[in-house]
């Protein structure tokens, strides 16, 4: 950061940097304890490659991975770990967009907000 940044965009930045950090390293470990599990449940299991077969269908849509994970299932809890990851970066822009708001830079929460949209677009355009 500038040294010259003031002290609310320094606070920002601490809890932007913050936020990420976090937020990667719990998906890290959420998906990392999935494996864990995952493996400790299935490790010893020959691998059939006899045929390709998707992700099943609980494992497609968040509410069926929130379900999974209710259910104690370890794909559930590995695919979890790789929304919040999906997440953080999301969770950025929100943050930044506010900051921006608080700050009433409405130039920045404009651009920041047209950069939410493009993200939500690309993440769910494709549920329509």
């Amino acid at each position: 950061m500038n040294g010259n940044a003031r002290p609310a965009d320094r606070k920002v930045g601490r809890i932007i940097g913050t936020l990420l950090r976090v937020g990667v390293i719990t998906a890290a470990l959420v998906a990392v304890a999935g494996g864990i599990w995952r493996l400790a449940e299935h490790g010893s299991e020959a691998a059939d490659y006899a045929g390709f077969r998707g992700e099943p269908e609980h494992l497609t849509s968040v509410a069926g991975i929130l379900r999974g994970v209710a259910s104690l299932r370890s794909d559930a809890v590995i695919q979890l770990g790789a929304l919040l990851l999906i997440a953080v970066p999301i969770l950025r822009v929100v943050v930044s967009v506010a900051a921006f708001a608080l700050e009433r830079d409405w130039l920045y929460v404009a651009v920041t907000v047209i950069v939410l949209a493009i993200l939500m677009v690309s993440l769910f355009g494709g549920l329509v």
